[in-house]
């Protein structure tokens, strides 16, 4: 009876159904009195043990006919309750506190199994209050079944009360539902579209790839060809620029651009290189090409038709309108050259009149400053009556034209400038004829730079040096022409020797000049101008000489003294003068003046020469003097000659030269060989 209990009470029935003709009571069956009180299905009735009761009975009064196993563990493996059952025995020990010695491992292990853990701490006496053990498990089970119905009870009573929220949940449950329906619809139809996405990466991918092959090959081939495709093509930008733009700075670069495509073009048909894209290119550059040279022909003409204005500089027109453009006829040689030489030609015969019309004017402003007039009657022996009866000099101030003076202040200045037009104009004092030739030859000399800088700089490399040469010549020649007609005017009707001479040292300090701006193209002029010049002087020169001889051979030993300018109460007393003669003071100025002019000359010059005749005519005329004081008076005629000869030497003192170096020493030797000191 024992063993069918604990195995009735250890397999309950996991879905009771209550009888049919019985109304539930909520007292517990009193079946057993050792049925376990389990927590873990407190809502189960009294009628599952009984149903569990008389099914372990069958079963063990089938077990009883079975053969007979082992004593102590046969039956408790047959009858051994689900996992899931608490074990009486565990039961029984929650009740008594106590775990039976006698307890099998098989059930701590089932205990295990099951979850079922032992109290922590066991009752070591339990009072049952004077009950029985079947009383006092009956009291245990209906308090736990009374405090499951009231459990139950309140649970039906709060389901109730939360059904509507149950309900509702329900619903949000059913809506949630018909979400995650449509999410799983929508994810369905992004898994389609993704996947035909991923099919349209996959065929991107492989067109990207084909697409980087043929980028690839596009690069190697531009490599190849974007040079010469650069070398041919002309840009939409710059056939705008040259047709319609301003001419500037950015239309030469327009025009330079057409230039270099030109000029591929042309080295390509030269070396049989014709492609296709050259025939169409080439008409195309070939249009530019002319329009390019027919706006280059109208911008120069326009300018040059400036350069006849009125009072216009030629020199701003020249650096801002061709300097500027100077490629401009580059271009045209190198496209147009008979139209660039007739443009050129243009150019010289305008320039050629502008120069010559305005040295022109110059040269007549020149030519009203007054000058000394300086003839014959100015000679060393010339009587001073002639000179003071002159009517050429009756007009003019006195002056000494045997005196150097200050007029070798145009020699020592540094930077000199022509005078202007005006300033000549209203200038009324006399001067002398250096004075024009000084100013007019400025100004020739610094347009003849200024023009000759803008030829080479415009025309080069388009011409050659000697091109240009030609260019300059044919715009300078007229200037030059009337520059050596207005320097013979100056010195044909003068006996001015210092003035031709200063000229002579002016002229060289020009080519000087010349020279250091690297101006060859008027070497012409000076060397022109200095075949002018040195006959000229030369004559002068032989003027002086030869008013000496005369006054040398016209003179008796007495009346040398009256004519060369002696006052004296009688002969007597003129024989009796030691002191200087005039004509040695006259002499000694000019002397002065023609060693000051001379300090650098050469010895190729005609100076030394002239002077040499004029100093031994002078010595020959003291001589003659001397000679009239008798024989008698030798000491008194060398004196005479020493005294001459000393203030030649005293005139002559503070010059510097190799020429005035032996003039000083042949003066001494004379001097000393008549006893003088």
């Amino acid at each position: 009876m024992w063993l069918d209990r604990l195995s009735g009470q250890s397999t309950p029935s996991t879905s009771p159904a209550p009888a049919q003709n019985r109304s539930f009571s909520p007292a517990p069956r009193r079946s057993s009195h050792l049925a376990p009180n389990t927590t873990t299905r407190p809502a189960y009735g009294p009628r599952t043990s009984s149903l569990g009761l008389s099914s372990r009975a069958n079963l063990s009064t089938t077990s009883l006919n079975s053969p007979r196993l082992p004593n102590g563990s046969s039956l408790r493996q047959q009858l051994s309750p689900p996992a899931d059952v608490t074990d009486p025995l565990v039961v029984l020990q929650d009740i008594l506190g106590k775990r039976p010695e006698n307890a099998d491992i098989s059930v701590d292990n089932r205990n295990d199994s099951t979850g079922v853990q032992n109290p922590p701490h066991l009752a070591d006496d339990v009072d049952f209050e004077g009950l029985s053990l079947h009383a006092f498990a009956d009291t245990a089970n209906h308090d736990e079944m009374t405090r499951s119905y009231r459990a139950s009870a309140q649970t039906v009573e709060e389901f109730e009360k939360g059904k509507e929220k149950f309900e509702d949940l329900h619903r949000s449950i059913l809506a949630c539902d018909d979400v995650l329906q449509s999410v799983q619809t929508s994810l369905t139809s992004f898994q389609q579209d993704l996947g035909a996405v991923s099919a349209e990466i996959e065929t991107l991918q492989s067109r990207s790839t084909a697409m980087n092959t043929r980028l690839e090959n596009r690069r190697v081939v531009e490599k190849l060809l974007g040079p010469a495709v650069e070398e041919i093509s002309v840009a939409p930008a710059v056939v705008t620029t040259i047709v319609e733009g301003q001419i500037d700075s950015s239309w030469v670069k327009a025009l330079d651009e057409i230039d270099k495509r030109s000029r591929v073009i042309d080295s390509r048909a030269e070396e049989s290189r014709k492609t296709s894209a050259m025939s169409d290119v080439k008409p195309l550059v070939d249009d530019l090409t002319n329009k390019a040279v027919e706006r280059i022909r109208d911008f120069f003409v326009s300018h040059i038709k400036a350069l006849r204005s009125p009072n216009i500089n030629a020199q701003i027109i020249q650096q801002q309108s061709f300097v500027r453009f100077k490629e401009l006829y580059s271009f045209l040689a190198r496209h147009h050259s008979v139209l660039a030489e007739e443009l050129g030609q243009a150019y010289i015969n305008t320039m050629r009149w502008y120069y010559l019309s305005n040295f022109s004017r110059y040269k007549q402003s020149l030519e009203r400053i007054p000058i000394f007039v300086v003839d014959r009657t100015d000679a060393i022996g010339a009587d001073p009556a002639l000179q003071r009866a002159s009517a050429s000099k009756v007009s003019q101030p006195s002056h000494d034209a045997l005196s150097i003076g200050r007029r070798t202040d145009a020699l020592r200045r540094p930077n000199l400038s022509a005078l202007p037009s005006h300033t000549a104009e209203d200038n009324k004092q006399s001067q002398y004829l250096e004075t024009p030739f000084l100013h007019f030859n400025l100004a020739l000399i610094d347009n003849a730079t200024a023009e000759y800088s803008f030829l080479a700089h415009f025309f080069s490399p388009a011409v050659g040096f000697q091109t240009i040469s030609r260019h300059f010549s044919a715009i300078f020649s007229p200037v030059f022409a009337l520059g050596h007609a207005f320097t013979k005017t100056l010195i044909d009707d003068s006996d001015d020797c210092l003035g031709i001479l200063l000229c002579v040292r002016l002229s060289q300090r020009f080519a000087f000049e010349l020279q250091r701006r690297k101006i060859p193209v008027v070497d012409g002029y000076i060397n022109g101008t200095n075949m002018l010049l040195w006959p000229r002087f030369q004559l002068a020169m032989d003027v002086h000489v030869e008013s000496v001889k005369r006054a040398t051979s016209s003179a008796s030993a007495r009346g040398a003294a009256s004519t060369l300018g002696l006052s004296t109460s009688s002969d007597a007393a003129a024989k009796q003068s030691t002191a200087p003669h005039m004509l040695t003071q006259r002499f000694g100025q000019l002397l002065q003046g023609i060693l000051t002019l001379s300090e650098d000359a050469g010895d190729d010059e005609p100076v030394g020469n002239s002077l040499n005749r004029l100093r031994g005519e002078v010595e020959t005329l003291l001589a003659k003097i001397g000679k009239g004081f008798g024989s008698a008076a030798e000491r008194k005629r060398d004196r005479f000659l020493a005294n001459n000869y000393s203030l030649i030497l005293a005139i002559v003192g503070d010059t510097r030269g190799k020429l005035a170096a032996e003039v000083r020493d042949h003066l001494e030797s004379l001097r000393d060989s008549v006893g003088g000191t």
